[in-house]
């Protein structure tokens, strides 16, 4: 999940989901939260204390080590039994998936939360770009594309407050678990992920909630430029966050993104908050950092959600 602080994507555990949220921190640049603009009743608030190093709170559910090892288990099973069946990718290769999206806009009573045509045709676009590699010369392509399948809107007061979250997506996603349904919504976050692995038990709620606001074109400062989506369908393909686990050698089962100890905040080039080799990925898709501080994928990563799609979602 994604978080109204300075894009922070941070801010609360949320059961098979990640999220992140909008706080100020000391001394940078914030997107305060409107008072119409706080989290809802039935979003969980982080307690005090809960939060991570900057002062940004958990934007995934959690998931502990025992459940990381679990996954990576999991997955090489469900890997090696759809490789028996003829279902694989060969190696060195990617799963290069078309991906369907299905946007739901939800306005409330009054017509707020709307998003024109061509906000989402141009987060499609940033979808596109940022998959296949083209923000850097460093940036890994992917091999994802994205189609948008359809787009319906909604006149619901409660769901565009993200209000019966549950019951709303259960009503209106759309498509199988290889199609991305993205909610537009407005709440106390820039984003909310289901991760791939939790397809299986809970198919009706599978897709990522945005806030309307930081598509291209958007209102929220720093966070206006559509790279919120293109985070949180990293987590729906997969990925942890690039300081998943901390400084630690395992950290986001990623070997080519260097570990850091915690998220991070703005554009800070430089940043190094792990004794294990390497700066701080600051530019990569899944930190904290702003829009325009973000511009790629790891190899790493594409090979992860390569055997994420094809393990969960092929």
């Amino acid at each position: 999940m994604r978080s109204f602080i300075t894009r922070p994507r941070a801010a609360a555990v949320l059961l098979a989901s990640s999220a992140l949220l909008f706080t100020p921190l000391g001394g940078q640049a914030s997107a305060r939260v409107p008072a119409d603009r706080l989290p809802a009743a039935d979003c969980f608030v982080p307690p005090a204390g809960a939060a991570a190093k900057g002062g940004h709170g958990p934007d995934t559910r959690d998931i502990t080590v025992a459940e990381q090892k679990a996954i990576e288990a999991r997955t090489a099973q469900l890997l090696k039994a759809k490789a028996a069946r003829g279902i694989a990718v060969p190696k060195g290769a990617l799963a290069a998936a078309s991906v369907p999206v299905y946007v739901h806009v939800m306005r409330d009573a009054a017509g707020n939360g709307d998003v024109t045509d061509t906000q989402i045709s141009q987060q499609i676009a940033v979808l596109n770009k940022t998959y296949a590699g083209q923000e850097s010369s460093e940036a890994a392509n992917t091999g994802f594309t994205f189609t948008l399948a359809g787009v319906d809107r909604f006149n619901n007061s409660n769901w565009h407050k993200d209000k019966q979250s549950s019951t709303y997506r259960k009503q209106t996603r759309k498509g199988g678990a290889n199609a991305l349904n993205i909610w537009l919504v407005d709440f106390a976050y820039l984003g909310i992920a289901t991760f791939p692995w939790d397809y299986d038990r809970s198919p009706g709620i599978d897709g990522i909630r945005v806030h309307y606001d930081s598509l291209p074109g958007g209102g929220i400062a720093n966070y206006n430029l559509g790279e919120t989506a293109t985070h949180e369908a990293g987590h729906w393909l997969g990925l942890y966050h690039t300081f998943q686990g901390g400084c630690t050698s395992t950290n986001d089962e990623v070997s080519d993104t260097p570990a850091q100890s915690s998220s991070t905040n703005g554009c800070p080039t430089g940043r190094d908050s792990c004794s294990l080799p390497g700066l701080d990925p600051i530019h990569n898709y899944m930190d904290y950092s702003y829009d325009t501080c973000y511009n790629q994928f790891t190899p790493g990563q594409s090979t992860r959600m390569s055997n994420m799609w094809t393990a969960y979602r092929a």
